[in-house]
């Protein structure tokens, strides 16, 4: 397995689908602003997703505040009230699916910008990294 501290000069992995790293050190990391097409859409992702959680999480609770007579007169589910349904059952579903659709979405990405997870054993014996950290002997 080649170090990942080196590269070749002939050959420059750009995993994110920008520019090489030593390219980028020293210019300043801006959130609002990324430096390369992956990270911007990554990024966008990671937005939508934040506002979708925030609406999921946060509406309920929300509706019930403004409107509490019309929360709590509709029932659903043979006699519970709407608010207590969106809390119990609805939001924390809502959550697990926002995780899902997440994943897709960076899985989409990743696909996108050829980025592979796959990891290389190293194939002779001794060498490489330990589970604690350390070198096998």
């Amino acid at each position: 397995m080649s170090d990942n501290n080196t590269q070749d000069s002939e050959q420059t992995v750009e995993t994110d689908g920008g520019v090489a790293t030593e390219a980028y050190l020293d210019k300043e990391i801006n959130i609002f602003k990324p430096a390369t097409p992956f990270m911007r859409d990554h990024l966008r992702v990671i937005w939508v997703s934040f506002i979708a959680w925030i609406v999921v999480v946060f509406g309920p609770t929300t509706a019930t505040l403004l409107a509490p007579d019309t929360m709590t007169g509709i029932t659903v589910l043979g006699g519970f009230p709407l608010h207590f349904f969106l809390a119990a059952i609805f939001t924390p579903l809502a959550a697990l699916l926002l995780s899902v659709a997440y994943a897709m979405q960076r899985d989409r990405l990743d696909s996108k910008y050829d980025i592979s997870h796959d990891v290389e054993e190293e194939t002779e014996t001794g060498g490489g990294v330990a589970a604690d950290g350390g070198e096998h002997e």
